[in-house]
């Protein structure tokens, strides 16, 4: 079973849509706050575009994810940039997204050869995560005028961390992780291509060769 969580009126093709509202094409009505009535391991792939920033808590949600998602499930979260003054001051915005949140989803930490890099915590977890969700590949996308190949990515990667208003939205591919796993097969599972929320083409406005 594949899902759209927060899917709107633009469910994706293939997928089982669930939103909080009687949308065309949602199949289940379910508001992100309160459980999701499906079984446990019932779920091989999730789509979550820019609907997690909305929920009052973001480890409820992902508990929720991981206990519907089979082991080696993909799920794939589009989300506004924490450091962009648009999202920052945005009041219905709850929860925040950069290159550091995957680092709080899991207590082995995965970083693939390919795609942006993750950066180190200052500061270890007090208790791990009640998930183990693994970083396979993370995209931003960047503001103009900002959009390569005006600027480096090696220019931009220094100038997002000097100054907000660089990065515009960012995409994760996760990997569900409950049992054991090797880190060959998390880079070749990196290296997959996935489906991804529509609205990404027209983010992506270059592409890295």
């Amino acid at each position: 079973m594949k899902i759209d969580i927060g899917c709107g009126s633009n469910k994706h093709e293939g997928f089982w849509g669930i939103d909080r509202r009687a949308l065309a094409g949602v199949d289940m009505v379910c508001d992100l706050n309160n459980p999701i009535p499906l079984p446990d391991d019932s779920v091989e792939y999730v789509l979550a575009s820019r609907s997690l920033p909305y929920v009052n808590d973001l480890f409820g949600i992902m508990t929720e994810i991981y206990r519907l998602c089979t082991h080696k499930a993909v799920v794939c979260i589009l989300a506004p940039y924490a450091h962009s003054f648009v999202h920052m001051s945005n009041p219905i915005l709850k929860q925040k997204f950069d290159e550091f949140t995957p680092r709080y989803l899991t207590s082995s930490f995965f970083q693939p050869s390919q795609g942006a890099r993750c950066p180190e915590l200052l500061y270890d977890l007090d208790s791990p995560p009640p998930f183990d969700f693994r970083l396979l590949r993370m995209e931003l996308f960047y503001q103009t005028p900002f959009v390569p190949p005006l600027y480096e990515l090696e220019e931009l990667e220094v100038l997002k961390t000097l100054q907000a208003n660089i990065v515009q939205e960012i995409m994760y591919h996760l990997v569900v992780v409950k049992k054991r796993i090797t880190s060959g097969e998390l880079e070749l599972m990196s290296r997959r291509s996935y489906p991804e929320p529509s609205h990404v083409a027209a983010l992506r406005k270059y592409e890295v060769t």
